[in-house]
């Protein structure tokens, strides 16, 4: 959905909702302008930080600690996308707050980025373990969730 067919939505809706839903809605909107520029900031410092050292053959995407930390940097972006995407919604009046499943995304998105850029060499097995459980309590609480919302559709 483009830009002007958002503020087409937000105004067409504008005059029903309430004082309290119009707070949501302005809330939501400078919220998805914020993680807007930081999406835009966040992709012009990993363009500034990586390309110079492509073009100079300093940078070896094929070592893994390189490549580790630019998917790091990559990931980062993609989980302010997604947390966008997610306000964009409440925004377009698609949900009537930032549901809970997308949250347990998200965090499950940053646990992931965490396990990619992780130096296993560097990082004792507790810390390991403690993340582990972390992500499968999140990948049960999503499946529940999931299966819930499946079960009422039916």
């Amino acid at each position: 959905m483009d830009t002007k067919s958002i503020w087409m939505t937000i105004r067409s809706e504008w005059s029903a909702m309430n004082v309290f839903e119009k707070f949501e809605q302005v809330i939501a909107l400078i919220l998805g302008l914020f993680i807007s520029l930081v999406i835009i900031i966040s992709l012009l410092h990993l363009m500034h930080s990586v390309l110079p050292l492509l073009l100079s053959g300093v940078f070896d995407p094929l070592d893994p600690q390189d490549f580790y930390k630019l998917f790091g940097m990559i990931m980062t972006v993609l989980i302010a996308m997604e947390f966008k995407h997610s306000i964009i919604r409440v925004a377009l009046r698609q949900q009537s707050i930032v549901q809970v499943k997308t949250v347990i995304l998200i965090a499950l998105l940053a646990l992931g980025r965490k396990f990619i850029i992780l130096d296993t060499t560097k990082t004792d097995a507790s810390t390991i373990a403690a993340l582990s459980v972390g992500v499968l309590a999140l990948g049960v609480v999503y499946w529940l969730m999931r299966e819930r919302d499946d079960s009422n559709i039916d």
